[in-house]
């Protein structure tokens, strides 16, 4: 069975997704209308906008959304037997199976950007990777810096022995010291705008529900794998709620993984770009065959 896996924020470089609108019109009308619904050209500043116009949150996972989701819509012969997305991926993944439609799904893409963007002003916050070092003792280090104040925990279970965490920014430096004294390999605070994936993030999550409560949802065509079970989920309802939640809980890219192949993957397709998501499967799942959908 193939696994069709999209990509989140950070994947994101200067000229995504320039060969699909050049060579291909499906595609092309699909980023041309994407500009009308966001009122300005995206796809500029994915050609030829610099590293720090593209890592702005609010031009970042508009741009890594519509580049999934193009190149999905020309890619031949595609087949779902299931999907996932990391964090912000599985807006793309809800797109292919269509759960949602791909208008509906980037103008929640776009809110969601902006609501945290918004709540990284409100709270400010960032993320480090850690390192080869168990899950079990980064938790347990993040709770007693928690208890003591400062917000930091596992956010992001990227891959065995790959764990990124978040929070304030005294509650991640704090983290850092502590968990490489705990034997963690390497602490390594990241360039992102906020502390996603924790409590610093309720506001954006209030304001998402809002915008999902008035957007339509559908039964899936195939199962969903979704970042805050890593279950798979066909049922609208359940798709929604998972959604919201999905903002302030862990993303658990490696239970995902894991459940999928579990389920009978055999073949990971990363549709998106970059190749991040590849470099994980083969460390969470190495006996998967994995690829990168071209077209």
């Amino acid at each position: 069975m193939k696994a069709v896996i999209f990509p989140g924020q950070g994947s994101q470089f200067s000229g995504m997704g320039r060969d699909l609108y050049e060579q291909h019109p499906a595609a092309k009308r699909l980023m041309d209308h994407a500009n009308d619904i966001l009122g300005f050209s995206l796809t500029e500043v994915m050609f030829s906008g610099s590293e720090e116009d593209l890592r702005r949150t609010d031009v970042t996972q508009p741009a890594i959304f519509l580049h999934s989701v193009a190149l999905a819509t020309v890619l031949p012969d595609l087949r779902l037997d299931m999907v996932a997305g990391h964090s912000l991926g599985e807006f793309s993944a809800l797109v292919a199976a269509k759960v949602l439609k791909f208008e509906d799904a980037l103008r929640l893409v776009a809110q969601r950007a902006q609501a945290m963007q918004a709540a990284c002003q409100e709270q400010p916050g960032t993320m480090a990777a850690i390192l080869g070092l168990d899950d079990d003792t980064t938790a347990r280090i993040c709770q007693e810096i928690s208890a003591g104040g400062n917000v930091v925990v596992a956010a992001n279970h990227n891959c065995p022995g790959q764990l990124v965490v978040s929070g304030s920014q005294r509650g991640i430096e704090l983290a850092c010291e502590q968990l490489k004294a705990a034997g963690a390999k390497r602490a390594l605070p990241l360039p992102v705008g906020g502390a996603f994936h924790s409590p610093l993030m309720q506001s954006a999550e209030a304001a998402l529900a809002q915008a999902i409560a008035g957007t339509t949802f559908s039964a899936g065509i195939c199962p969903v794998y979704q970042n805050v079970d890593a279950a798979p989920h066909t049922d609208p309802d359940e798709i929604r709620e998972n959604l919201v939640r999905q903002l302030t809980a862990p993303v658990r890219w490696t239970q995902s993984v894991q459940r999928m192949v579990a389920d009978g993957a055999t073949e990971f397709v990363e549709c998106g770009p970059g190749k991040v998501l590849q470099g994980l499967v083969k460390k969470i799942a190495p006996e998967a065959a994995g690829s990168s959908a071209t077209v």
